[in-house]
């Protein structure tokens, strides 16, 4: 019998829900398992840099890496994942499209930095201490990652073969891109591996939007009781679900919440802030000579940035803008 297959884990700038989204697929982790042998995943297992850097070039049949990029240390480790891999999954929305991580790119480095280690409530920083790359101390040194300025896509990076949309990916999402990959049936490279529809095709409340959607104000979730049967966009809500690709099983939506959008753009959509803007455009109901009543709705999103781009900022055309005031 050959050898089962190697796989790698790794994360970079995220929060740590994608590692769980790997252990939610339940008790269908024992198949993949049982398929496949893991050789990298310093998560849930004991493993070093080095042991990756003795395996040969395209040992692992797939790396999945979740997470942006904005230390050295990611870029490098990244790097060498794609070296020593045959396929790169970009897994979840920081690595797919930036995500949250991703909105630090509207202020500058220093910013962040100040306001991390000297200007946030919780900080207690007498002298101002900023952490430096290296330090040498009675014949010692110690070396810490360069804090890059700015949020990278993976494959801003590297090259990625395939992505796993989601924040986090589903559990369907996720065994479907494992079996894909241990049938060898997995689509053509680049591709995401969720379909390419826009959410509100499948959204339980498509039937409740009228043909010709029309609103005259816009409202925050916290600001009106919501009608879970009701379109969220009908009711004034800035949902995401004309900008977004389906495959989620509309879990927001299903709770009681607008979409976020956290499975990213269609594969034919430029930008998918821009796409729900052009939404949004044509459906707030205001004629030329209520110039002033649709500047005060438009004030109701109080973060057009954080509504529009909470996920995708460093993948969009802009990439991040930093906020001057």
């Amino acid at each position: 019998m050959p050898d089962k297959p190697w796989v790698a884990f790794y994360w970079c700038a995220s929060c740590g829900g994608c590692e769980e989204a790997v252990v939610d697929i339940a008790e269908k982790i024992l198949d993949v398992v049982q398929a496949v042998n893991i050789g990298f995943w310093p998560v849930a297992m004991d493993f070093k840099k080095e042991d990756v850097e003795k395996k040969p070039d395209g040992f692992f049949v797939a790396s999945f890496i979740n997470g942006a990029v904005r230390t050295s240390e990611q870029e490098e480790m990244v790097k060498l994942l794609r070296k020593k891999s045959q396929l790169i999954f970009a897994f979840g929305s920081c690595s797919h499209l930036g995500g949250i991580p991703g909105l630090a790119n509207l202020y500058s480095k220093e910013e962040i930095l100040s306001y991390a280690y000297r200007e946030s409530p919780s900080t207690e920083n007498p002298q101002g201490t900023i952490p430096r790359t290296s330090w040498k101390e009675n014949g010692y040194s110690l070396d810490l990652p360069e804090f890059y300025d700015r949020v990278f896509t993976l494959n801003q990076v590297i090259d990625v073969d395939y992505y796993i949309p989601g924040c986090a990916p589903p559990p369907d999402i996720v065994m479907g891109a494992f079996e894909a990959l241990l049938k060898g049936e997995l689509p053509e490279k680049g591709s995401v591996l969720s379909p390419n529809k826009a959410l509100c095709s499948t959204c339980p409340l498509n039937e409740t939007k009228p043909d010709r959607l029309l609103i005259k104000d816009l409202k925050r979730p916290h600001e009106v009781e919501i009608d879970p049967e009701k379109c969220y966009l009908l009711q004034g809500l800035l949902c995401m679900g004309p900008a977004t690709r389906t495959g989620c099983g509309e879990r927001c939506i299903r709770v009681g919440m607008p979409c976020r959008g956290c499975f990213g753009p269609l594969d034919n959509a430029l930008d998918q802030g821009l796409s729900m803007l052009s939404a949004m455009a044509s459906i707030l109901d205001f004629s030329p000579e209520e110039q002033a009543q649709l500047e005060e709705v438009l004030r109701a999103c109080p973060d057009p940035a954080g509504s529009l781009y909470r996920f995708s900022l460093p993948r969009s055309i802009l990439k991040g803008k930093i906020r001057r005031e």
